[in-house]
Parts: C-alpha cells; structure tokens; sequence
C-alpha cells in the first residue's frame, strides 16, 4: 500500500485520458518486442507450461543422454554382462536367430537406450520432488459496520479537519468520483472521530484488530494449532513499531519459541506476492511445518497526509483498511484439503532504474508535512515493470500453440513487415484473473494490453467498489469473490499479479485443487453477505453479465 499510493490512479493528477492511454500502451509495445527473445529461446520453446518445475533441467538432461551414448557405444565391456543375459533371453524363447555378430549388435543397442532412458526417468522424478507448497486455506479481515465510509462522509470529515483548501478539497472530490469506490469501503473508527485521531496508539489498536481477526479467523477454518505454525511472515509498508507486527502477533497467540518470523516494510502493494515467496523459499528449508503470510496496511498514522500538494493526497481518497492470512503447507499429507498448489511466482523489480526508484517516494512537502509522493513518469515507471514482469512469466504459462503463433508472427513481421505484432492470448493458459484493485486506471490499461474479457476483470473491480484499496491484501479479497461466485473449479489456473514502489510487479499463479472452495453455512467469505448485490454497473464501464452459481 503505502509507498504506492494511488497505485497508477496518479493519472487523475496528470492530463486526460488520452495521455493516460498513451502511457500504458509502453506495455503492449515493449512487451511484443521482449516477449520474441524469451518465447523463441531454446527454453522458451521446449518448456512444458503448467506444472514442470525445473525448466533448466531439461536441456542439462539431454547433454548428459548424448555425452553417455558416446561414452557406452565406445565402451563395449562395459555392456557385456547385460549383452550376454539379453542374448540368453532370446536364445530361450526362440525368437529371431540372426548372425551372432549382427545379434550382439542389436542388443547391445537395445540395452544403451533401455540404460539411458532409465537415467532419463530417474533424472525427472529427482527433479519433481521438491517440497509441496500448498495452500490450505486464507482469511480476510472484514471489519465492522460502524467503520463504513462514504464519499460524503469522507468529504465532510475532510472539510471539518481544516488541513484542505478549497482546491484540495475539489481535487479530492473528483478523485473519489473516479476511483470505481462504492459507498461500502471500511475505515478504521479512529478517522471516523472528530477530530480525527492519527497517534500511535490508534495505529496500534489499528493494527491489532487487523492482524489479529485475520489470523484468529484462519486458525478457526483450518483447525491448525498453534504449535504447529513453524514461520511467520508479515508485510506492512508504513508502520513498523518495535516489537515488530510479527512480534505481537507470537504474543498474542503464544506461538512458539523457535518460530521463523519476518516483517516486510516499504514494499507497496505487491508485498503480499513477496511474502508468500519468501514462506515459499523457507518452506523448503524446514520440512513438515506450517507458514503464515500475513498482509495488511495501516490507514491511519504515516499513511494519511495533510497537506495540499496534489501528488500526496491520492493515496487519502482510495486507500481503505483490509487485511489477509494465508496458511501454507509443505505436508503431503494436506494436499486432499488444500485449495490450491502454488506453481510459479515471478518477481522483477526497476529499482536500478533512477526513474523508477524516484516516482514513488516519501518525503515532506514546501510546507513540512510528510507523505508519499507520485511523480509524473510513474505511469511509464510502472508500465516497464508489468511487461518485464509479464515477458518473464510468459514461457513457464503460455502453450506450445501460442508460442508457435507467436513465433509464426514474428518471422512474418521480420520478413514480410506486413503483420501486426501478435500479443498472446493469455486466457488460453489462465482460468482467473486476481489483478491487485490498485485504482480504476491500472484495471482498464491491463484489461486492454492483456486483452482480457469484462468477466476476468470483474472480480478485481467489484473488489475495488466494495473494499477499496486495501494494499498488499487486495488480492485475496478479488480471489474471494471468484470463490464467493462459484467460479473456481478443480485444475482452473489462477494469476495474480501486483505493482508495488520500486518499481516492482510480482505475480504469482496458483493450480486449484478443489471445485467447492466455501462453506456458505459458516459465513467465512467476506462476500457472503453482499455477493449477490454484484456485480454492479460502474461509472464509465460496460455492465458485467452477473453469472449463475
């Protein structure tokens, strides 16, 4: 969240929707032209999509087939004890005499390839087997009624502050008109006061009512016990107290002493993606055991600016409070009850890039006051990290037929110059679509250089109307109302995919492993009680046909 405020929603700043739609399409042009060296790679072409984990293993394996046929073909001693039992084999059953030379030939040429095909299938399961990483179940914090804000209401507490200018508030106003947020979106009760209270102390009761709901809410689904939690990662970009998130929550829960916790702070909305790499990556070290990622953002405190420099003030209108709880798994044993299998996390960071690194940025205004500011090359910041990130991810997803038309394409462009560059068909590889709900903007500018259908952004639009932005959680809440929807089925691919400061963008896709994925009796989706109110027809958008369960 934090440190990328308004996450692209900066354009409401900048000129009209025309230099917006020049900004994103850097994506779709660039990525045509770095999408041609990765898919037309030796590796990109021979990759198996979804599922192969080792993807750099394959050509290793063929080398080594080739270098141990040379080596057995000149070697023939060695082969010798396997030739003469062959030879008895078919001297017994009376199957074809030939000369006993010609035999021993034909033998020994099929006992090389049975050796090395052997090797081949050793070399593939070793490569398989590592650590499951499973998804046993998430938990969104939903907060309660009496935090609801409107527009109005945020309007009116706004003007009541005295921190605006009449120019501030008209920005503000218009912001809140075209950020795609509905009238239910929750803020914490401490900014509902007046006046409103932004000390640490509210922080911190801010911060627990969060992180503690999540995590009480996914112990109660999954029936975990705490002293089977071996790690702890939390994420949260502006409040980092001491002890640490990660440490209130040990705390809160007793959780036990040799537990792995981490915090991640600055990272912006993509944060939830890292922390699910990081259990991933500790996973893999400690066997048997449980993880926890946690995502949330604080509202109130560092997060709220009071100024009137107009590229601070975004992040005021469309931030809203949410938070998230994954369990994951590398237990065997879990994979009849988890939901889904994690398959690939890609992350790419422009960091090194001056431009990127300086367009989303805290510090104080002319007036002394702290907030996270959003330059104008932020569009073009980010465009580079969602195609660096996309060009990256597209070998290990896309099939072979997309590949191919791809490089049919290119060939054609190359030689003909009568094509038009051919951007693959993503839909052909990914069921679902969980695209961070960072802002009205970056939906319609992914949407378009994607070419995805108003159903696959659907669920990422009515999680921005409902709840807002709510950071690194976002993308849980967007995948819980697939799940709400009944959409979700057993084998169904799941991307998600989130632009945080830095630049950087992370993705992550997931492999469904059931079809029924809620248990509406136990009300345990925040949607359950609103889902069939959506989705609903947005300002400026084509009415999405509501889909039957």
């Amino acid at each position: 969240m934090g440190n990328f405020a308004g996450d692209l929603d900066v354009s409401v700043t900048q000129a009209s929707g025309v230099q917006l739609e020049k900004s994103l399409n850097i994506v779709q042009r660039s990525m045509n032209v770095a999408l041609g060296t990765r898919l037309l790679s030796f590796k990109g072409i021979v990759t198996p999509g979804i599922g192969y984990k080792s993807r750099t293993l394959l050509p290793l394996v063929l080398v080594t087939i080739a270098q141990a046929a040379a080596f057995l073909w000149h070697n023939e001693l060695l082969l010798a004890p396997l030739v003469a039992n062959v030879n008895l084999y078919i001297s017994y059953f009376n199957l074809y005499r030939f000369d006993g030379l010609f035999v021993y030939f034909e033998t020994r040429t099929a006992v090389m390839l049975l050796l090395l095909l052997g090797t081949l299938v050793v070399a593939w399961v070793l490569s398989s087997r590592s650590p499951p990483m499973y998804l046993v179940d998430y938990a969104c914090f939903k907060p309660s009624e009496e935090c609801k804000m409107t527009s109005e209401r945020f309007l009116e507490l706004a003007e009541k502050s005295k921190y605006f200018t009449e120019t501030s508030l008209d920005f503000q106003r218009k912001i809140l008109t075209s950020s795609g947020l509905g009238p239910e979106t929750y803020i914490p009760l401490s900014m509902h006061q007046e006046p409103t209270d932004f000390t640490l102390p509210t922080s911190m009761k801010e911060a627990e009512t969060a992180l503690f709901s999540a995590v009480a809410e996914l112990l109660k689904k999954t029936g975990v016990k705490t002293s089977e939690i071996g790690i702890l990662v939390v994420n949260c970009s502006t409040f980092c107290p001491i002890p640490s998130l990660s440490a209130m929550v040990v705390n809160h829960f007793g959780l036990r002493e040799d537990i792995e916790t981490y915090n991640l702070g600055g990272m912006g909305c993509s944060a939830g993606v890292l922390a699910i790499n990081l259990a991933q990556d500790l996973l893999k070290v400690h066997k048997n055991t449980y993880a926890i990622a946690l995502s949330t953002e604080m509202i109130s405190g560092r997060q709220v600016y009071t100024g009137n420099d107009r590229s601070m003030m975004v992040g005021n209108c469309i931030f809203r409070w949410g938070a998230s709880a994954i369990l994951l798994s590398n237990k065997h044993k879990d994979r009849g009850r988890a939901k889904y299998s994690l398959l690939h996390v890609v992350r790419t960071h422009q960091g090194a890039n001056p431009r990127s690194f300086e367009c989303v940025k805290t510090f104080l205004d002319a007036a002394g006051f702290e907030g996270i500011s959003l330059s104008k090359t932020l569009m073009a910041a980010a465009g580079d990290a969602l195609k660096s990130n996309i060009t990256t991810l597209a070998p290990k997803i896309l099939p072979i037929s997309e590949k191919l038309k791809y490089a049919t394409n290119l060939m054609s462009r190359k030689l003909l110059k009568a094509h038009k560059p051919y951007t693959p068909n993503f839909q052909s590889s990914i069921d679902h679509f969980c695209i961070h709900p960072g802002g009205k903007a970056v939906l319609d500018g992914i949407e378009k250089n994607l070419r995805l259908s108003s159903h696959h952004m659907e669920p990422s639009r009515m999680s921005l109307h409902r709840f807002g932005n709510q950071s690194s959680s976002s993308i849980w809440y967007v995948l819980a109302y697939m799940e709400a929807k009944h959409r979700v089925r057993r084998g169904d691919l799941v991307w998600q995919i989130a632009l945080g400061s830095g630049i950087k963008c992370n993705s992550a896709v997931w492999k469904s492993l059931r079809s029924d994925h809620i248990d509406e009796s136990r009300c345990e989706n925040p949607w359950l009680d609103c889902v069939d109110r959506y989705p609903v027809h947005l300002h400026g958008s084509a009415p999405t046909p509501a889909l039957k369960p």
